[in-house]
């Protein structure tokens, strides 16, 4: 174990590893062992605020009449040995398809805005809701501004509450129990594939009770035919 993992990357490590333990228990074994990160605390910065900061447009309203009118995105980190990379993808409510994703080793604004740019490239997304926690990436005016540009309507989740954006929460954890547990990747290669392999697996052929046992692209042809 490296030292300046912490209770939440100690818990992912093990979980990784096969031992199923939730971060309760690792914080009270730390607690007992007085295992602490050595990565130092960072200093409050009094009175900063967020740059821009969207109203909630969804207020857990996860339910979309159609195609391309409420999406949600995120980003989670996953690893390769002691390698770490940080994958940001756009989830479209109306069926769960992940319709754009991108990985990187830097967790910035430029991973953000390229996501995005993959996005508005494949659909016209004028008047769409994209709704997002306040990550700094989030809040940042050139966000905003891109958003603007495209006629995309920012939406924020409150402030440390992750289930304003539970479903792209649920699916990155589909993506890791199916496959990144699963199968070990050795290389940034093979996690771009396996990533590639799995997103193609969840849109078009990983069914969903809620979509009336379809996969996300099966459901959307069938209602929008």
């Amino acid at each position: 174990m490296h030292p300046e993992f912490g209770r939440p990357r100690i818990t992912d490590e093990l979980n990784e590893n096969g031992y199923l333990i939730n971060h309760k228990k690792v914080y009270r074994l730390m607690t007992e062992m007085d295992i602490q990160s050595v990565i130092r605390k960072k200093r409050k910065r009094h009175g900063h605020s967020p740059s821009i900061t969207f109203p909630n447009r969804l207020k857990r309203n996860f339910k979309a009449a159609g195609p391309n009118q409420k999406m949600v995105t995120d980003i989670t980190y996953v690893s390769v040995g002691e390698e770490f990379y940080y994958l940001s993808v756009i989830q479209d409510l109306f069926n769960n398809e992940i319709v754009s994703w991108e990985l990187s080793k830097r967790n910035d604004l430029e991973l953000v805005l390229n996501t995005v740019e993959k996005w508005t490239k494949k659909k016209d997304v004028a008047g769409a809701v994209l709704h997002s926690d306040q990550g700094f990436q989030y809040t940042s005016k050139l966000y905003s501004s891109r958003l603007e540009e495209y006629g995309i309507k920012g939406s924020h989740s409150r402030k440390g509450n992750c289930l304003d954006n539970a479903c792209v929460e649920s699916f990155f954890s589909h993506l890791k129990a199916e496959k990144l547990y699963i199968n070990k990747c050795k290389s940034e290669e093979e996690l771009e594939q396996a990533l590639e392999d799995y997103i193609y697996h969840y849109n078009y052929k990983r069914r969903q009770k809620k979509l009336q046992k379809r996969a996300p692209i099966e459901y959307r042809h069938a209602l929008t035919a």
